[in-house]
């Protein structure tokens, strides 16, 4: 292995990384600082997170870097604020010992005029989100003439929310002898139809295998029934007493429910998402990073571009649409050569999602099985007398207090003590799963018997039949309008304000889309969905009928619907 020095590293840097800890370069440092230090040419390099990719480009920039000259040289784009503070943070570290050389974080939700005064001062590199980037270019202060490098961080990250045509302009802008570095976890469509256009003759390094995960990662799903995901969640939180990790939801609404309850029910929790304000948003970050948070509930777009170190867990509270977002959920762990577990809570109708991540992604998941109430008793009781045992006892500290307490205790016998401090401790946890039955494993064994159940419920579910404390609705949208069983999730979610609602199976249809939710729910959903329109056609939800519906015309019965309704609800609201 190589050392930094022998990569051409300059002292001072080497000076300031020897104080962070770097003690030898990683695989992807010793593949891209090299060629950075040396001739010029663009570079694409597909890393996982947490890899080093920071460094890789951060140190050779900041070398070859001219602190004379008080123009902007280099510009880092990234996707998000949290990213761009990071990465800012990391370029000021490692320059610690070179001087007049500025680096300006630039992102929303921060004083425009501070940004634009820091400009107009002089910094060599911006790190900045494409957004913030665009309104000072906008504004004539953003001046990207000079550039001689642009990195694109975690481009896959950013061309997922969207930013595909600001990042086209700003590269618009730059000096066409400029060289280019993107660095990426995953290599879709839209990042090769941007390196084509923009990047020439790049030398592709690749850490690992093209759109692999992190080969330190351990894949578990467990498959639930629905209405068992939050049990399920508990339970897996419970049984590895040291997580510390991030929950992903898919919605916000989702994401604030689920952190409302872990937090009612004793964790410490959070949740994360785009409706906080952005204090808000750095306050819950400052208590997770410090780790006075076990569990951060997040949705996949307020997670992007986090940088927390040592998280031992990712768990998906369902699964998402793309390989891409898994592989990015997955990556926030097991970073830095470490290892980490991705913990999948699915329900039966995710089993082709899981083949999907698992072909494309070329990720082995084991099928976990819940723990039952006695496993999870035992592990947090060892986990508590394992911290009884390493506890660190300040004897002087305590010297004068503990004559009193032994006074006090002393006619307690050693094993009364033990028992004692057990149930102060745990008499919660204990009742809970005393009373808590266990939880069934939702995936059927392809046997005669399980075939029959699984013929037995299609049978009930396409005659509108519910299972027991449901209710069956039918929605007038189906697959020819493009509805598929996630968007019905969101339609939902969107629609019904309030608690949220329980969603149990979703059969669609080419005209109409039946799906069951929780019979004190089924009134407030049709009242609410009842209300909103999507495509310019008026939203009907109604109950499926018991017998018979499949012999009428479902497209001439959902329009006649649609058409009454239509009559005494003029007024809509438009659901996009």
């Amino acid at each position: 292995m190589n050392t930094f020095e022998e990569l051409g590293v300059m002292p001072e840097i080497r000076k300031a990384i020897e104080e962070m800890g770097y003690a030898a370069p990683m695989p992807v440092q010793e593949e891209v600082i090299p060629l950075m230090l040396g001739e010029a040419g663009d570079i694409i390099a597909l890393a996982q997170t947490g890899t080093g990719k920071t460094a890789a480009y951060g140190i050779p920039i900041l070398q070859k870097t001219e602190a004379g000259q008080h123009r902007p040289q280099t510009l880092i784009l990234c996707p998000t604020r949290e990213l761009c503070l990071q990465i800012a943070s990391d370029l000021n570290d490692y320059s610690k010992y070179m001087k007049h050389l500025s680096v300006l974080p630039v992102y929303g939700g921060s004083s425009i005029e501070s940004q634009i005064k820091t400009l107009s001062k002089g910094v060599q590199v911006i790190v900045a989100t494409p957004g913030r980037l665009m309104d000072l270019m906008n504004r004539r202060v953003a001046d990207l003439s000079g550039i001689r490098n642009v990195v694109l961080d975690e481009a896959d990250e950013m061309l997922s929310m969207g930013f595909a045509e600001d990042i086209e302009k700003i590269l618009s802008q730059a000096p066409d002898e400029r060289n280019m570095l993107l660095f990426s976890a995953t290599m879709p469509k839209e990042i090769a139809r941007i390196t084509g256009k923009y990047m020439h003759t790049p030398r592709e390094i690749v850490v690992g295998e093209k759109n692999k995960g992190n080969e330190n990662i351990r894949h578990i799903y467990y498959m639930v029934h629905a209405k068992d995901k939050y049990p399920a969640l508990k339970r897996i939180a419970d049984y590895y007493p040291n997580l510390y990790g991030i929950v992903f939801c898919r919605t916000r609404r989702e994401t604030q429910e689920i952190a409302d309850k872990l937090i009612h029910d004793g964790y410490n929790a959070d949740a994360l998402h785009g409706e906080l304000t952005q204090a808000a948003r750095d306050y819950v970050m400052q208590k997770f990073r410090n780790r006075n948070l076990q569990l951060l509930v997040a949705t996949d777009v307020a997670a992007r571009g986090l940088d927390v170190n040592n998280l031992t867990h990712v768990i998906h509270f369902g699964l998402p649409d793309e390989t891409e977002a898994y592989t990015h959920r997955s990556g926030r762990t097991a970073r830095g050569g470490k290892t980490g577990i991705s913990i999948a809570i699915c329900h039966i109708k995710e089993k082709g999602k899981l083949r999907k991540i698992t072909d494309a992604a070329n990720c082995r998941f084991e099928k976990g099985t819940i723990p039952n109430s006695k496993t999870i008793c035992e592990k947090q009781l060892f986990n508590f007398a394992d911290k009884i045992e390493k506890v660190k006892v300040n004897e002087e500290e305590i010297a004068s207090l503990m004559p009193s307490i032994f006074r006090k205790l002393d006619w307690l016998e050693k094993e009364d003590v033990i028992k004692r401090i057990i149930s102060l401790e745990f008499n919660r946890l204990i009742d809970y799963y005393q009373n808590a039955g266990e939880i069934e494993d939702a995936e059927e064994k392809q046997t005669g018997a399980g075939n029959k159940k699984n013929r037995e419920e299609r049978r009930k579910l396409s005659s509108g039949q519910a299972e027991e404390g449901m209710k069956m609705l039918k929605l007038n949208f189906g697959r020819r309008n493009g509805l598929v069983p996630a968007q019905l999730i969101d339609l939902v979610n969107h629609c019904v304000k309030g608690r949220r609602v329980e969603i149990g199976r979703i059969d669609p249809h080419d005209d109409f889309t039946l799906f069951e939710v929780g019979k004190g729910d089924a009134g407030r959903v049709m009242d609410a969905m009842n209300s909103f329109e999507a495509d310019g056609k008026a939203i009907v939800v109604k109950p499926a009928a018991e017998k018979g519906y499949r012999a009428k015309n479902s497209k001439g019965d959902n329009n006649r619907g649609y058409k009454g309704y239509r009559e005494k609800n003029k007024k809509r609201k438009k659901y996009n």
